[in-house]
């Protein structure tokens, strides 16, 4: 087994997909409020544990990096070093008027018990197009407003926490398409961390009522609405978590 990416839209496998899904942190304006209050990014570094529980324990860790670029874009990275797979995953985007407008967005797995993949997105603003690859496939497809990439649009989630909204919804880009994916505030709680027991935003994923699949997530205001926790839940009842290990955040 291994630790894949939450971002992921197609399984790479069914156990190894779940576990992207439990290693991340893991929009159009939230739903029935008023300006959104701008918030700026700030570097970030951050690494994270991650297991599985359904009769056996697998373990793995990944790092999540924000970097600002010589040019005044932004470059967010997220890597995953584990037994079965590595992964390296990345998006070069612009901050704009509180929001991330990516521009390149590129995805790399390389293991022995799931299949290589690659993927490769780029964001024509000016042309409203979008152009990639997917496992060697080259497309070409007109760009969706305000459309976001797979990751990306974690990183946006955390900001409009930051800026105080509790529902949202992102436009993000599938391949050569493009899905909603919706998100709620559903309370707070206190989680255990490595800088101790910190009050948190919980958040789940909308999905539809029939759904078996669950997603929650937990971000700290004291630790910059950083990703301090996460379960996922699939329909077989396969359990998977990821906790914080640690974090250097630079205001």
């Amino acid at each position: 087994m291994t630790l894949v990416r939450l971002s992921g839209r197609r399984p790479l496998t069914t156990l190894p997909r779940a576990l992207a899904l439990a290693l991340l942190a893991v929009c159009l304006p939230s739903w029935g409020e008023e300006s959104p209050t701008k918030v700026e990014l700030n570097p970030i570094a951050a690494s994270y544990s991650g297991s599985m529980d359904k009769g056996l324990s697998i373990n793995g860790s990944a790092q999540r990096t924000l970097e600002q670029q010589p040019d005044g874009t932004w470059k967010y990275q997220f890597n995953v070093d584990s037994f079965i797979a590595d992964i390296r995953e990345s998006v070069h985007f612009q901050w704009e008027d509180g929001r991330v407008v990516p521009l390149e967005y590129r995805y790399r797995l390389d293991g022995l018990m799931v299949r290589d993949r690659s993927r490769a997105l780029n964001f024509n603003w000016p042309a409203e197009s979008m152009s990639g690859s997917y496992d060697g496939d080259n497309f070409t497809v007109p760009l969706a407003s305000e459309a976001m990439d797979p990751l990306g649009f974690q990183l946006q989630l955390r900001q409009d926490l930051k800026a105080g909204k509790t529902e949202v919804a992102y436009t993000v880009a599938d391949e050569d398409d493009f899905e909603e994916d919706h998100f709620a505030v559903i309370g707070e709680e206190s989680q255990s961390t490595p800088f101790g027991d910190l009050e948190t935003v919980k958040v789940e994923k909308v999905r539809d009522t029939d759904s078996k699949r669950e997603t929650l997530m937990w971000f700290a205001p004291e630790l910059d609405y950083l990703l301090v926790r996460l379960i996922q839940v699939e329909p077989d009842g396969s359990r998977y978590e990821v906790r914080l290990e640690d974090a250097d955040l630079t205001d």
